[in-house]
């Protein structure tokens, strides 16, 4: 899968978590806005969850994906917020080959990165 713009990027994990959820049986919500720090809401037999969704194609020397855990922006590029420090309770990974992972936020403790490696191979799902 070839990202050629970060919204394409954004796009294509959005829709994989969405298909996702939906083959799981849960009822999949979407914020009417972005200033939230969640892309999605799940429910599921009356409960109610928040997810990220992260999609990658960057991968570390050591040849996994890596994802990016906080948001930066304005002229300089300055982070405001690291997924550690949102209100959500899962993240959502899209990576380039397709690959899902489904990480509880509680999991996460490295403030800017994740590597899909061998850690992470646990919370990998599939449709």
């Amino acid at each position: 899968m070839n990202f050629y713009t970060n919204k394409e990027k954004g796009n294509s994990g959005l829709g994989m978590a969405i298909a996702y959820f939906t083959t799981k049986g849960y009822t999949v919500s979407i914020p009417l806005n972005d200033t939230q720090d969640y892309d999605l809401v799940i429910e599921k037999y009356n409960k109610l969850y928040t997810v990220q969704v992260k999609t990658t194609g960057c991968k570390t020397k050591y040849n996994v994906y890596q994802v990016a855990l906080k948001s930066c922006g304005g002229t300089k590029g300055k982070e405001y917020k690291t997924v550690v420090d949102t209100n959500v309770d899962y993240i959502f990974i899209l990576d380039a080959e397709q690959k899902m992972y489904l990480i509880p936020k509680t999991e996460i403790v490295n403030k800017s990165t994740i590597n899909l490696g061998k850690r992470t191979k646990k919370y990998r799902v599939n449709i």
